[in-house]
């Protein structure tokens, strides 16, 4: 990380060169800490987990208790990048001050808009508690003299562990086939994790950056349906396209709710296969040099 990232005020080399990462345990976590090692960075993972690792790489780790500025490093830390929901973020309000923060990039989601208008009205209300997690964010950072950067990514998957592609795969590899409803031929942009820890680290040293909201989305639009058909040539299979009518859906999803690893699963997912969900990266591409890779999954991508 090189100096004079941050427009505001005179910070010394060694503080410059922290890094702070909330929810560094997250998939795009486990993609991003090697990046910032590898730029020099001195980084503080904080994680909630009790399972706390040893300083390796650069990184050390720290634990985040219910007293957030309980039992953490009496350090100056500039930059800082949250991983984990947005909403997450408005209770380390206070923690990120105590460090002095400086710029902070924050994870968001495309799902702002592609939930709002949901027929499910927990989806409904995901989207909004976004667009509040937002709201606060810059106002906070406002009032702080903090810069901010907000990244929508679109759905994002990799190294087997999302809850998105992964599950597909999964449900492929157990059953055989996919149920779809109707032509399933909505647009996606699947993104992958690494690209998106790399346009945080971009994003941490862009001085134009600063105080902007980029939508991120993969490097291929392809449809549902053929989303769908390339993760199972990735598995070596090609799964049977099943089409479902959605009273069929609803009842599939009463069942298969019962199930841990569907439980998230809901009517309004089958509806949003005949819907586009794509987004313009001019912008971020312009600012940040995005430049994200088509939809593949390796080996290392598939569940094990």
């Amino acid at each position: 990380m090189s100096a004079g990232h941050w427009a505001s005020g005179v910070i010394d080399a060694e503080t410059q060169n922290r890094v702070g990462v909330l929810g560094a345990t997250s998939l795009v976590g486990a993609c991003l800490l090697p990046m910032l090692s590898k730029t020099g960075a001195q980084v503080t993972a904080f994680s909630r987990s009790p399972m706390l690792r040893p300083r390796e790489n650069g990184v050390a780790w720290h634990p985040l208790s219910a007293s957030p500025l309980a039992d953490v490093p009496n350090v100056s830390i500039a930059a800082w990048v949250c991983l984990a929901p947005i909403g997450v973020l408005l209770d380390y309000f206070d923690l990120l001050e105590a460090h002095g923060a400086r710029r902070v990039v924050v994870l968001s989601s495309t799902s702002i808009f592609t939930k709002k208008d949901s027929i499910d009205p927990h989806e409904q209300a995901i989207a909004q508690g976004l667009v509040d997690a937002e709201k606060r964010v810059r106002e906070w950072a406002q009032r702080r003299g903090v810069e901010w950067v907000i990244l929508r990514p679109t759905l994002i998957y990799g190294m087997g562990l999302d809850k998105n592609i992964t599950e597909i795969a999964r449900f492929i590899q157990r059953f055989g086939f996919f149920p779809v409803f109707g032509k399933a031929n909505g647009l996606r942009q699947p993104i992958h994790a690494a690209d998106v820890a790399a346009t945080c680290v971009a994003a941490l040293q862009r001085t134009g950056a600063a105080n902007q909201t980029y939508n991120i989305s993969g490097g291929e639009t392809l449809t549902y349906c053929n989303m769908v058909t390339r993760v199972g040539s990735c598995l070596g299979r090609r799964p049977y396209l099943l089409p479902v009518p959605l009273w069929t859906f609803r009842l599939a999803v009463k069942a298969l709710r019962r199930l841990p690893r569907y439980r998230l699963w809901s009517v309004a997912m089958a509806e949003r296969m005949c819907r586009d969900l794509v987004f313009d990266h001019t912008e971020a591409a312009r600012d940040l040099d995005f430049n994200p890779r088509p939809f593949f999954l390796t080996a290392g991508d598939l569940p094990t």
